[in-house]
């Protein structure tokens, strides 16, 4: 069904899912939890997964699509041709849903006449990280765009009207900075009475190599976008906010600021290098890894 076809009342949750299996049966949990009065239509799409995530994700009132290759642009489509539903949740399989956080983020896209997408507040959880993640995070999180982007929250409500600014979703690998740039400032609400944690890589490579991800994403998409090949307003960099906007307002952070200018100019260095892998989904597999061992 296309997305100009709705589902009266009912709200279509998104999950695009490879190798979740020690994530989304917590994501999922929170999900059946929510006490909202329109239905919840949960479609998980699994791809290219080689361990249970299926099977963790096969419930009542979850429908699993298993598709064997992988990639998130692919997923996030063969879902949304099954998905009859408005509003559009779209969530990644290692959020954990806040209780009463739907019906939070329903109630202002249904009374803000301005908004078309709807975001959560976000924190990001650097226990236990070693100190170049901890300060890189601490400038991180005071950014402008930390409060105004829907990137990087993993939850995500899209009116229908918003959903149909563009058809399908291109296989970029910045596939949240494209939503982004679908809507203007003043579209986007963060709903700050809902809190999603975040979690922070476990080592500061990791922190690199997710980094170098959004670099070469973020580029990508400029191209795309400035060809007219893919329709996005894309932000313009902003390589000095860390400096003006949250070190010189607050010089206790000095110290952070340098440690987040200088992993900035390492992962720019290594995003300009040929990349030599399959960059897939990208994630950063330690926060995977931790829940891994918290199970055990």
């Amino acid at each position: 069904m296309s997305a100009g076809s709705a589902a009266h009342g009912q709200i279509s949750v998104i999950i695009a899912a490879h190798d979740e299996e020690h994530v989304i049966g917590a994501t999922l949990d929170s999900l059946l939890a929510q006490d909202v009065d329109s239905p919840l239509e949960i479609i998980v799409s699994a791809n290219g997964c080689t361990d249970r995530t299926v099977a963790v994700a096969s419930r009542p009132m979850v429908r699993v699509i298993n598709r064997e290759a992988p990639g998130k642009a692919g997923a996030l489509n063969a879902a949304e041709a099954l998905a009859t539903g408005f509003p559009r949740l779209y969530l990644d399989a290692d959020i954990v849903v806040p209780t009463g956080g739907i019906a939070a983020m329903l109630k202002v896209l249904e009374s803000d006449p301005k908004a078309a997408a709807v975001m959560p507040r976000r924190r990001l959880n650097v226990a236990g990280r070693p100190w170049p993640v901890r300060g890189y995070s601490a400038i991180h999180e005071r950014l402008p765009t930390f409060r105004t982007g829907l990137f990087g929250r993993g939850m995500v409500m899209i009116s229908e009207a918003g959903r149909a600014r563009f058809e399908r979703f291109p296989e970029l690998i910045a596939d949240d900075l494209f939503l982004d740039g679908q809507f203007s400032d003043d579209e986007k609400v963060q709903v700050d009475e809902v809190e999603v944690l975040v979690e922070a890589p476990y080592a500061t490579a990791d922190l690199l190599r997710r980094l170098v991800r959004v670099r070469r994403g973020n580029a990508q998409l400029r191209r795309l976008a400035a060809t007219g090949e893919v329709f996005a307003a894309v932000r313009a960099p902003d390589r000095l906010a860390w400096l003006r906007d949250v070190v010189l307002p607050e010089p206790r952070l000095v110290f952070a600021g340098v440690t987040y200018a200088a992993v900035s100019l390492v992962a720019a260095f290594l995003a300009r290098r040929p990349d030599k892998t399959r960059l897939g989904w990208g994630r950063d597999e330690s926060t995977r890894r931790a829940a891994a061992s918290n199970k055990e």
